[in-house]
């Protein structure tokens, strides 16, 4: 606040604070013992008996009784004329001009601010590069009892896919790969992801770029139109992401068995890879488990979420995951290409599968 002064009323005192809002308006603040009642004041003048007609009724007590009997006899015009002067001594007070915005990437910070952005558009960029080109491939996804997450579950196109081979309604004039038929379930989740979007939305359209650094544009329009509105929909990818935690947990467990070429039987056994696809089920849980959306579902609808002990552990062990959501996030990100890449190039014969027994 910028100034103030006290009126008085019988034997009480009250406090008249004048301040102003960012956009010039005068604005009073009348405190009423214990708490503080605000009026905007637009133009100085008819507004302020308002106010005073407000104490005078009592409307700011904090207890819902009346608490402002001895202001009863205060006279709107005294507050009035007492808050028109002290607005027009505080304006003149005030700069001539308001301050310009800064330019696109005008600052006074003297950090390496730009590190962080720089690093999730490389981080990003790489992962959407490789993700893409795997995807493409419809090859070496397959290795032993290994399969991509990406290519998981393969409905269909190969061998051992749920459904047969490619099916007869897939555009011809497309590339097929049976990556196409299931990414786009854990990609939105991604997309959506409320992390996520804090991340590429500073580091691809420098919305904002950093903290107190200029942006490109002057306007913000927030998620509220389309493309941003569709946004929203993240909640329902969470349910297609917590199937694919099940169903790559059913390939990590696959994972255990390999087939004995000479009797044709499986028999348990660990390999890099098993490590591989189980550490990235794990990450992979950690992040979805820790979904801001799965937060609210289960404890956005109760006012007291501790008289239910079931669901009071559920919110406890998801608000865990969420204190790191970005850490798992990340994490996955990288398991989940890994995975990929092992899978890939032991396929390939690039790389030997090692069989810890």
């Amino acid at each position: 606040m910028a100034t103030g002064t006290y009126l008085r009323a019988g034997r009480s005192e009250m406090p008249l604070i004048l301040g102003f809002n960012p956009s010039g308006r005068c604005m009073t603040v009348l405190r009423c013992r214990r708490r503080l009642k605000v009026w905007r004041i637009h133009d100085l003048a008819a507004p302020v008996a308002e106010c005073a007609v407000s104490v005078k009724n009592g409307n700011c007590s904090a207890d819902g009784k009346s608490d402002c009997s001895g202001f009863a006899g205060l006279n709107p015009a005294l507050i009035a004329s007492r808050t028109e002067s002290l607005c027009i001594a505080f304006m003149s007070q005030l700069p001539r001009s308001l301050p310009v915005a800064p330019s696109f990437a005008e600052t006074r910070r003297k950090d390496l601010w730009w590190g962080q952005p720089l690093l999730v558009f490389l981080g990003f960029s790489t992962f959407i590069v490789y993700s893409t080109w795997a995807a493409f491939q419809a090859a070496h996804y397959r290795f032993g009892p290994y399969i991509s997450p990406f290519y998981s579950p393969e409905l269909f196109g190969g061998a051992h896919s749920w459904f047969g081979a490619k099916p007869h309604w897939f555009p011809s004039w497309m590339p097929w790969s049976p990556a196409f038929l299931i990414l786009w379930a854990p990609g939105g989740f991604r997309l959506t992801c409320y992390y996520y979007r804090g991340a590429y939305y500073k580091a691809f359209w420098a919305d904002p770029v950093s903290c107190a650094v200029g942006e490109p544009r002057k306007s913000y329009w927030g998620e509220n139109s389309l493309p941003l509105i569709l946004q929203n929909i993240h909640r329902y990818f969470l349910y297609l992401a917590i199937i694919f935690i099940f169903l790559l947990t059913w390939d990590a467990w696959n994972a255990l068995w390999f087939l004995d070429p000479v009797s044709g039987k499986s028999h348990f056994g660990i390999g890099v890879g098993t490590l591989v696809l189980t550490v990235n089920v794990y990450l992979l849980a950690s992040y979805t488990f820790g979904c801001h959306s799965l937060r609210h579902l289960i404890g956005g609808g109760r006012d007291e979420i501790s008289k239910s002990a079931v669901c009071y552990k559920a919110y406890n062990c998801v608000s865990c995951l969420n204190r790191r959501h970005g850490v798992w996030a990340w994490c996955s990100l990288f398991s989940v290409g890994f995975a990929d890449l092992y899978v890939r190039l032991c396929s390939m014969g690039i790389w030997h599968d090692w069989r810890i027994f």
